[in-house]
């Protein structure tokens, strides 16, 4: 049965008539309880750890801006196919705002996550502006963010991580250059990189004192054609960090594997790794002298609980 729409009961009576709590629908032709998942996003109450807001996304393609902000916290929001349940809009940075000014790459993401405890789940984030510049489908500012079996679909910077933690699993994410960069950190298990041109993956913006930004574990690159070339990464700012672990590359991967941005001091600081790789592109005979390769004992020790638990022990939970 449908819940109780959000015009017919105060919010903090919110229940599933099915029994379970704190849930809506959003469909796209007006058969939920929402047309939008922005509407959705902003009547719902805030959940909490023990029985988060669940908006529940039937298929359809929705046109619009989402804005989870920082109140939000324990939301859920899950879809039944990502491949046929999309939110996508096209703003580019070389657009022009009221002001008359361009909007610049920070004002373009189509979902921005602000608040912290928020999982998605089944859907597709997309910027669909093309190749006209930096155009974000994602970005996240908010801690203990999660990302199960969701697609990203852009271009350049597709996914700006900015601060926080998130762990995506199973995840599929496409761009062109730069396309997963921010100064979070992230753990990406067995994940697929697609690279649309020859560019670099990731560019990290790693705090000095953060042990971790990017972990890629079991993930697997491709490449759009293949004739292109990729970089895993170059460093956005100094003390990037980014680590590939028991990934799949192709032979698209370039041999000397990093770039350092045309900065040459930040080699010094660069924490670029790599161990336990496999395909014609994970041969580090070639690879840049400033890359690191530990044995694979140390690399052990990289898991989603050493690289996420912070201060106090996250470790995302199963739904």
């Amino acid at each position: 049965m449908r819940c109780y729409a959000a015009s017919l009961i105060p919010l903090f009576l919110w229940t599933c008539a099915a029994g379970t709590a704190h849930e809506v629908t959003v469909c796209a032709d007006g058969g939920g309880d929402f047309t939008t998942v922005q509407a959705a996003v902003a009547a719902v109450p805030t959940g909490s750890p023990e029985a988060p807001v669940t908006i529940r996304v039937r298929p359809g393609t929705y046109r619009e801006l989402v804005y989870i902000q920082r109140e939000k916290r324990f939301l859920r929001v899950v879809g039944e196919d990502a491949g046929r349940t999309v939110i996508t809009y096209d703003l580019h940075a070389n657009m022009t705002g009221l002001d008359g000014e361009r909007i610049g790459t920070f004002r373009t993401p189509t979902v921005v996550v602000d608040a912290d405890d928020i999982t998605f789940e089944n859907l597709t984030f997309e910027n669909s502006a093309g190749p006209v510049g930096q155009a974000l489908a994602v970005r996240v500012d908010g801690d203990r963010v999660v990302f199960r079996r969701c697609r990203f679909l852009g271009w350049q910077d597709t996914i700006f991580l900015n601060r926080g933690r998130q762990y995506f699993e199973d995840c599929y994410i496409a761009g062109s250059t730069d396309y997963i960069f921010g100064g979070a950190t992230a753990y990406f298990l067995r994940c697929h990189l697609h690279s649309l041109r020859g560019s670099y993956i990731t560019a990290a913006s790693t705090p000095k004192e953060a042990e971790f930004g990017f972990v890629f574990d079991r993930c697997r690159i491709t490449v759009e054609s293949d004739e292109l070339r990729v970089y895993l990464g170059r460093p956005w700012r100094d003390y990037a960090q980014v680590t590939f672990l028991r990934t799949e590359m192709p032979a698209a991967v370039r041999p000397e594997g990093w770039h350092n941005w045309n900065r040459p001091e930040r080699e010094q600081t660069a924490r670029f790794v790599e161990t336990g790789n496999t395909g014609p592109g994970a041969d580090t005979s070639g690879r840049v002298a400033w890359a690191r390769f530990p044995g694979p004992g140390d690399a052990t020790r990289i898991t989603p609980a050493a690289v996420l638990g912070g201060a106090d022990g996250w470790v995302p939970r199963r739904p």
